[in-house]
């Protein structure tokens, strides 16, 4: 299944990788081919953390290279945010707390609900996928019903939203 991710969360995701393909793993075959050379493999803790370390890379490239594969690249500056879509930016009211709340949504690989960036499959972004501003929304979460009423929908670049 194709996870939905912005241009800017693909790109970071994209430096990463290169990083990790280009500096990070020619510097641990160095670091591997130095520890060999202190001798005795089996008690030298220098090789078993390089070795430790070189797993470690490989494995977040293998995960990098298929999140990447299977990533849906949407540019939400592209799509219309009268109703809330992917990329919008939402103001809403908590009707039992009576406070404001900014969120975004994002990709689930970009969430970072303590920056208001929350995943397109969390609980509260369903509840106000495809909403218009003005609609009350009750949302179901782990702690019990919330309602909120949509004040307001717009387009903000999630990389330089301040929440």
């Amino acid at each position: 299944m194709k996870e939905p991710m912005s241009p800017c969360g693909y790109e970071k995701l994209c430096a990463e990788l290169r990083r990790l393909k280009e500096e990070e793993r020619p510097q641990i075959v160095k670091e591997i081919d130095r520890a060999r050379e202190h001798g005795d493999l089996k008690e030298n803790a220098e090789y078993h953390a390089a070795k430790e370390k070189q797993a470690f890379i490989e494995a977040r490239i293998n995960d990098l290279s298929h999140i990447l594969a299977n990533a849906q690249v949407i540019d939400p500056s592209t799509l219309s945010h009268h109703k809330v879509s992917f990329g919008s930016t939402v103001k809403v009211l908590n009707l039992e707390t009576d406070k404001e709340v900014i969120y975004t949504i994002v990709g689930s690989l970009e969430s970072d609900p303590a920056r208001g960036l929350i995943s397109c499959s969390s609980p509260i972004a369903k509840s106000l996928m495809g909403r218009e501003k003005g609609e009350e929304v009750i949302v179901v979460l782990p702690s019990g019903e919330n309602e909120l009423e949509i004040l307001d929908i717009f387009y903000q670049d999630s990389a330089h939203a301040k929440h």
